[in-house]
């Protein structure tokens, strides 16, 4: 019985549809001149059969019931409402009750199924009759178990039933039999034809059930019946197939933009970070657009936002290799203009017309400097500590993916308390108003939002990223936006000490006595011990390989940061040494004693540095 068979995934939630609560029917679903689309005995003519004229005007009303009923069931996009779509379509026109049973798990792709399978019962919201203040309509159906499973046996009556796929009686004796394995053995139903078994085949296999049940003091069920069974089966089995596999591709897209996008934001010195992401609209979740805040050498941090052209998964795929590449580039130290230079390469290596916009900017929080380079990308905004916000005069560049052209960088002032907007051109832009225009109108947003904490503070980050979307107003986005805000707090110049050191055998000597000196202006004498051992590891680590001076930096923030450089490529590994080496367990301590460290290459050498709490 393989069209009827399946692999196990996830359980679903049963779903009991029951008699139906409506409010007036509206036209388009049953007529207001048609009460039921199973109209009750026609008079017969002198030889005994129905009028023409009124069986013309039955078969059009059973016509017109079933067009109403499947475009209601077509209006579903998710499962539910396609089982609910069906309820709420034949309860009471068609059925007064009416249960429905999915295959438990349902099928996604060709995957071949498995003997035997499950058919759950899925409930729906308590339903009523259409007319306001009708009792429930009671069929011994209820309470019915939750969750409610048949297991379809090979060789079964259910099983034959399904495999025909067509719709019968409950009252015939393969029927009953069927009904008594779906039901169970101690549920009744109506006497006479006053229930229709009609399987739910989707493209490939069976994938359920539905049982359409009328009271005993209702006309039972006519041959035409049948058919209408048939049509509201069909639709709601291919409505379910579309709705599983509509699933399955948001699932996807979901999960592909969380891989594809930072899950958080890393916490470098001296810089607050808050970001956002808005796609398109709801069935197109995943987009070109990225953002991203990667962590450098000597407390910097790399910011970067861009778009990738498109909006199909392509596109997504294609930004996720870029963004990929423009970390591998910002751990090697690149300048900004040669970080874009690569991408430009990147792109055209992944094919023809794989353009993107790109900006990356390296803050500097020691500095108080910011280097921006960029590709055709709206120029970030500067809003400064006053309320004054400035649209940055960044050279624009050609996007990437163009190839054979330069990019400039510039450096630029960035004043503590003031805040960097990137965003992407969904911001700004859209079929109302030109990129210029909406660039202007959120520098304007962003002031009057700064004017509103007063001159001497800066408004919270993330109520700032939520006040400059709200500027979008209600209506579908025409694009996605990405959005990055960095808040500069730099790093006073009273808090660094920073030193040459000869590569010689009085360096690591050297180095503890500056760092004591510099502890004890810090008031950090208590961190004396651990500091000096791990700072004369460290850089006797780094003038045994050194050729050039070796350079050593203490950052007085939340934390003690320790950063030596050296111009020796090769990065230091820790290892466990044995007990007669002489040497080989200085970053064993550095690794006990720190709360962090680790190593950076750099395009002239390395940067080792490792970090200490200043409060217990």
């Amino acid at each position: 019985m393989t069209e009827h068979q399946s692999t196990s995934h996830e359980g679903r939630q049963p779903l009991v549809a029951r008699p139906h609560e409506r409010t007036r029917p509206r036209q388009e679903e049953v007529p207001p001149s048609v009460p039921s689309p199973m109209p009750a005995p026609v008079p017969a003519a002198g030889d005994g059969t129905p009028e023409p004229a009124a069986t013309a005007r039955s078969e059009g009303d059973r016509l017109r019931f079933v067009g109403a009923a499947t475009r209601r069931i077509a209006r579903g996009i998710d499962l539910d409402e396609i089982v609910l779509g069906l309820c709420r379509a034949s309860v009471p026109t068609f059925t007064d009750a009416i249960l429905v049973y999915l295959r438990d798990p349902l099928p996604v792709g060709d995957e071949r199924p498995a003997v035997p399978f499950m058919l759950r019962l899925r409930r729906t919201d308590r339903l009523r009759l259409a007319d306001e203040g009708a009792e429930e309509i009671d069929l011994q159906v209820e309470p019915l178990p939750a969750p409610q499973l048949c297991e379809v046996r090979s060789g079964g009556a259910l099983a034959e039933v399904l495999r025909g796929v067509r719709p019968v009686f409950g009252d015939t004796s393969s029927a009953r039999v069927a009904l008594s394995e779906l039901l169970g053995e101690a549920m009744s139903l109506p006497s006479g034809r006053r229930a229709i078994l009609a399987p739910l085949r989707g493209r490939r296999r069976v994938i359920g059930a539905a049982v359409f049940l009328r009271r005993p003091e209702r006309p039972a069920f006519e041959a035409n019946d049948l058919l209408v069974a048939a049509q509201l089966a069909t639709h709601t089995a291919l409505g379910i197939d579309k709705a599983v596999l509509y699933g399955r591709e948001a699932y996807i897209a979901d999960e592909l933009q969380r891989t594809m996008l930072p899950d958080s934001l890393p916490q470098p010195t001296g810089v607050k970070l808050a970001s956002r992401y808005l796609p398109a609209a709801e069935t197109a979740r995943v987009g070109g657009d990225w953002y991203d805040a990667i962590p450098l050498p000597g407390s910097r941090v790399a910011l970067v936002v861009g778009d990738v052209m498109g909006h199909s998964m392509t596109s997504a795929a294609i930004m996720g290799q870029l963004r990929t590449t423009a970390q591998t580039l910002a751990g090697l130290d690149l300048p900004p203009q040669e970080v874009l230079h690569h991408l430009d390469e990147q792109a055209q290596r992944l094919g023809q017309d794989r353009m993107a916009t790109c900006l990356y900017a390296v803050y500097d929080p020691v500095a108080h400097r910011i280097t921006i380079a960029n590709a055709g990308h709206p120029p970030p905004i500067l809003l400064h500590l006053g309320g004054r916000a400035e649209v940055l005069r960044v050279p624009p560049g050609a996007p990437i993916g163009v190839g054979g052209v330069d990019f400039e960088a510039v450096e630029l002032d960035a004043p503590a308390g003031a805040t960097l907007l990137l965003y992407t051109d969904g911001l700004v832009e859209s079929r109302l108003r030109d990129v210029w225009t909406g660039i202007e109108q959120l520098r304007e947003r962003l002031a009057a939002t700064a004017q509103l904490t007063g001159p001497d503070h800066s408004p919270p980050l993330e109520a700032l990223c939520d006040d400059v979307l709200d500027m979008l107003g209600p209506g579908d986005r025409d694009d996605d936006i990405a959005l990055l805000a960095a808040r500069f707090d730099g790093i006073a110049p009273s808090d660094v000490a920073y030193w040459f050191l000869e590569p010689e055998e009085q360096a690591p000597g050297r180095a503890r006595r500056l760092a004591r000196r510099a502890l004890a202006r810090w008031d950090l004498e208590e961190l004396s011990d651990s500091v000096e051992l791990l700072v004369s590891e460290v850089v006797t680590n780094a003038v045994r390989y050194a050729e050039r001076p070796v350079t050593l930096r203490l950052l007085r923030t939340d934390v003690l940061r320790c950063e030596v450089g050296d111009d020796a490529p090769q990065l230091p590994r820790q290892r466990r040494a044995r007990d007669t080496d002489e040497g080989g367990r200085g970053l064993f301590l550095v690794n006990r004693l720190a709360r962090r460290w680790g190593a950076t290459r750099l395009s002239s050498g390395k940067v080792v540095w490792f970090e200490l709490a200043t409060r217990p």
